[in-house]
């Protein structure tokens, strides 16, 4: 479950922007002095980091003051919608630590939302347009130009209603009508100019299926949902400041038509529901905050689509993207990503955040959980010459320091081991301080030994290792306080260690800003979109690693568990991962090394 807002360094922190609305908002009691928050995502892709802010806040502003939050799939356009999407964002919402107090569909209200526009044509508010989109578009005029009033604005009622009934028929042709709302095509906010509310598709739905073949436009279907289901705070990114004036004016549309209808209302009804409600219920009120940006980091799910359908990735999950199961998978931990959206936090301006900032969250929350294990990712072996032959010990290694009810577990050591190759130097640098001839290095959890000489093959390549070890020196031996030079190297027995397979991940993208470096691309090219993320993409972004060793305790767990591979960094076992093929992904590194590339 989401972390509740009672520790004492949460009750301390100031409160944010959203935060000191809501507390007025109560101390005033406005809807009655009650919260109900939502999280509308479309269903049109899989959910990304950028979805991870929207979700603490929608979430965690409902928990923090006693409210609801319900999950609403804003499922108006059929064309994009897939039950895999839906289910894809379920599982990501509760992974993140979050629960819904309900599951609604934009669809739940369709027949309410037409009965809604149906009265708005009545009124005289909405007409029925049968110019193409590309007229309607002209006729809006500019933000220095008034528009044109459409030559259909003025048609009578009847007429109007009988066609948007048609509209809905399956026998009308997409493009050639709309609904369109009569406002002011002279208003200064653009989107005043008599915004459609409805448009033909003839497409079957996923809930619906083939009842409607008019569906509704975002603007005039999210506010509206958000009134019928009780919301009384609609928090949502920054680029729907613009929206919100005619946000207000459809809530108080359809206000009005609540109190209308209410009375001519069955009981029980959804109507009935409303109108008994008007004393008590004022409506939403929206509330806009600024999106996750992230360097090095693309978030538009159109072009994380074409990331997938253009095999640049594997697929959603690919630890390369940003999508909360690319995460996952990767190896970040939920508790990581609400510690780095606190960290950040809510403000009214837009800023790109740096993602070492995300990596550095990862690793302070990793830190405390990842269990400790040895691997060798670039091998080379070392023959301890003077240890038995034939001679295997256990030795005891903690699993975590940093967490003792992780307790400990035993690594089977014996004459043979396998060291990364970056660890030894056979002339060494004055520096150097692993392992080099004449040179002594502690083992972890082991012995210390001393290079004594090197084998290397007709390329002048090491392949072999002699050392010696002295016995008096294993870790709870009184020789094991004996102090030297040389640093603690991370190993595993040649006997016992299992082959496995390493992906080392690095960042999708060569520019810091890869959705502004795509976008000159393509006008100075005059390219499509995939044509510019291809010159842009890090060609390093994924290592795979196949001659790689681990110890045998990190078989035994199961996938996405988070590991520290000593002296490396954290890693995790992957979906792919089996008994006779180990899969490992690195998360990120014990420290940040971008800045030095």
């Amino acid at each position: 479950m989401a972390e509740t807002v009672s520790s004492n360094a949460e009750e301390k922190r100031s409160l944010n922007f959203i935060e000191q609305k809501v507390e007025k908002d109560l101390a005033e009691g406005r809807n009655g002095g009650r919260i109900q928050t939502r999280f509308p995502p479309e269903p049109t892709g899989y959910l990304h980091i950028g979805h991870a802010k929207a979700i603490a806040l929608d979430f965690g502003i409902a928990q923090q003051y006693g409210g609801k939050c319900s999950l609403r799939f804003d499922d108006t356009n059929p064309v994009k919608e897939d039950t895999e999407y839906i289910e894809s964002i379920e599982h990501d919402i509760q992974w993140l630590g979050f629960q819904w107090d309900n599951v609604y569909y934009a669809s739940d209200y369709f027949q309410e939302l037409w009965d809604f526009a149906e009265w708005l044509i009545m009124q005289g508010r909405a007409y029925v347009d049968e110019q193409s989109a590309e007229v309607i578009a002209q006729q809006k005029g500019t933000t220095t130009k008034a528009g044109t009033n459409s030559p259909f604005r003025d048609r009578p009622v009847e007429e109007n209603l009988r066609l948007f009934r048609f509209m809905n028929s399956g026998e009308a042709v997409p493009g050639t009508l709309v609904l369109r709302a009569k406002i002011d095509m002279a208003h200064p906010n653009m989107l005043f100019r008599d915004p459609l509310l409805y448009r033909v598709m003839n497409i079957p739905h996923i809930r619906t299926g083939n009842r409607w073949n008019a569906y509704p436009m975002y603007d005039f279907t999210h506010g509206q949902s958000d009134y019928l289901e009780g919301v009384t705070h609609s928090l949502c990114t920054l680029e729907f400041v613009e929206h919100r004036p005619l946000y207000d004016l459809f809530v108080s549309w359809m206000r009005e038509w609540a109190a209308d209808q209410g009375e001519k209302a069955e009981s029980g009804s959804k109507l009935s529901t409303l109108s008994s409600q008007l004393s008590t219920y004022q409506g939403p009120r929206q509330t806009e905050f600024n999106k996750l940006n992230l360097s090095y980091t693309l978030m538009s799910k159109r072009n994380l689509l074409a990331l997938v359908t253009e095999g640049l990735v594997s697929g959603w999950d690919d630890p390369r993207m940003p999508t909360i199961c690319g995460f996952r998978r990767r190896g970040y931990s939920p508790e990581s990503i609400r510690g780095f959206i606190r960290k950040i936090g809510y403000t009214t301006f837009d800023a790109l955040n740096e993602i070492a900032l995300l990596e550095s969250a990862v690793r302070e929350d990793l830190n405390s959980r990842a269990i400790r294990v040895s691997a060798v990712l670039d091998p080379v072996k070392v023959v301890i010459t003077n240890y038995p032959e034939g001679k295997t010990e256990l030795l005891t290694a903690v699993n975590n320091p940093e967490n003792e009810a992780d307790g400990t577990h035993q690594v089977a050591f014996s004459r043979e081991i396998w060291i990364e190759r970056d660890d030894f130097q056979e002339e060494a640098e004055k520096k150097f301080m692993r392992l080099a001839p004449g040179k002594e290095v502690r083992l972890k959890n082991a012995y210390i030994i001393m290079c004594t000489g090197c084998t290397k093959d007709a390329d002048g390549r090491v392949t072999e290792i002699q050392c010696t070890y002295d016995p008096e020196t294993r870790s709870g031996l009184p020789g094991a306080d004996r102090k030297i030079k040389g640093k603690t190297l991370h190993w595993v027995s040649c006997q016992h260690a299992l082959p496995a397979e390493v992906r080392l991940y690095d960042r999708l993208w060569k520019v810091e800003n890869p959705r502004d470096e795509m976008a000159a691309i393509r006008e100075a090219q005059d390219c499509d979109a995939v044509t510019a993320m291809k010159q842009i993409i890090n060609p390093d972004s994924l290592t795979v690693l196949k001659n790689c060793y681990v110890e045998e305790f990190a078989a035994t767990m199961p996938a996405l568990s988070y590991l520290q591979f000593q002296r490396i960094g954290y890693f995790n076992v992957d979906t792919d991962s089996t008994p006779g093929h180990l899969v490992f992904n690195k998360t990120v590194g014990l420290k940040d090394t971008w800045a030095k590339k």
